[in-house]
């Protein structure tokens, strides 16, 4: 950690940046975890966002385990998410999350979100700096996902999709890659790509168009594909896995 010296005392550093680099939680996150008044320093619980510490002096506990001063083994989990999982840390109406999925002694935490019917590929992590830059819509990381609608979209409906400019809480969608798959039982399976991470976007989008989701499935963040993962299991991405997520992180900035 970077250190500079002014009139004989350390600089201090704002709190959601020290837990982001501890590996708590991203920074957006971090800043949650502050409002809600899970973080306390030096017994005094801290909700004001900007608030400045001395990691190395001041005593730092979130959800009642204080944060440890040494650097943190990273982590790098691909977990299938199950329909009706919260993408969250935890959840105060006492629900089951991604992280609940994951018996590892490590604390970490999901990289995004997938809402609480969609299934599928969600990382979940203690480098609160590579969650950034994933989750960054700056970045533009590619997600794919497998998308089951009802009815048969027309190939106009499809090129709609495809180009953006759908209204989606006040905000035109980008665009997207959108194709048939196969057909199944009046439904119909759609591959889509996307660059943006807006809440439902997906849902909203065929709603607007007139065929709402059925079942929705990520399969890809960037280069790292959810393959034969089974619902409910999780794994460690492998060394390979992690450098060409980082490989991609830095080429889309």
């Amino acid at each position: 950690m970077t250190r500079s010296k002014t009139a004989g005392k350390t600089e201090k550093q704002r709190l959601q940046k020290v837990l982001a680099q501890a590996g708590v939680a991203s920074r957006r996150a971090s800043e949650l975890l502050i409002e809600a008044g899970r973080v306390s320093v030096n017994g005094e619980v801290v909700t004001t966002l900007g608030t400045k510490v001395d990691p190395d002096q001041d005593t730092i506990v979130v959800d009642g385990q204080p944060l440890s001063g040494q650097a943190q083994k990273l982590t790098y989990i691909i977990l299938n998410k199950p329909r009706h999982i919260l993408s969250a840390v935890k959840d105060d109406r006492g629900r089951q999350t991604v992280v609940d999925l994951v018996d590892i002694p490590e604390r970490v935490h999901p990289v995004g979100r997938l809402d609480l019917l969609s299934e599928g590929l969600i990382l979940l992590t203690n480098d609160g700096e590579l969650t950034k830059q994933i989750t960054h819509p700056s970045h533009h990381i590619e997600k794919e996902y497998q998308v089951l609608v009802e009815g048969q979209p027309s190939t106009d409906t499809l090129w709609q999709w495809r180009r953006g400019g759908i209204e989606v809480d006040g905000r035109p969608t980008g665009r997207a890659v959108v194709e048939r798959m196969k057909y199944e039982s009046g439904s119909t399976w759609l591959k889509i790509v996307l660059t943006e991470g807006r809440k439902r976007q997906i849902r909203e989008v065929a709603k607007i168009l007139g065929h709402r989701v059925k079942k929705l499935v990520r399969v890809r963040i960037g280069p790292i594909r959810l393959g034969a993962l089974k619902v409910g299991n999780w794994r460690y991405l492998t060394p390979t896995e992690v450098q060409l997520l980082k490989q991609e992180i830095k080429r889309m900035r």
